[in-house]
């Protein structure tokens, strides 16, 4: 699973677009953020994928998750966000044809 890692100065549609890319290419994908307005870029960045997404019949979910991370040698307490397909890709490729 590809993580991507966002902060409060995260461009949300940039990030979606890669969150779309991910989900493309590996089936799903893992947000880090650490803060408030991190959080927030983060969820922007979410809809907007799923916006991307569902023009071609994929609906995204995500699953917040509290991590420890160390950054600079100091412990944060970082949200990540599981993102996946709630059916499997290759289901709706074979149901299309």
């Amino acid at each position: 699973m590809e993580m991507l890692r966002l902060s409060s100065k995260s461009n949300p549609k940039a990030s979606a677009g890669a969150i779309a890319n991910s989900i493309r290419q590996y089936g799903e994908v893992q947000l880090q953020v650490i803060g408030p307005r991190a959080v927030n870029q983060a969820v922007k960045a979410i809809a907007i994928a799923r916006g991307y997404m569902a023009p071609s019949g994929v609906d995204l979910y995500f699953m917040p998750a509290f991590h420890t991370v160390l950054v600079e040698e100091e412990e944060r307490t970082a949200i990540c966000f599981e993102i996946r397909p709630r059916y499997p890709l290759q289901r709706l490729i074979t149901s299309s044809l």
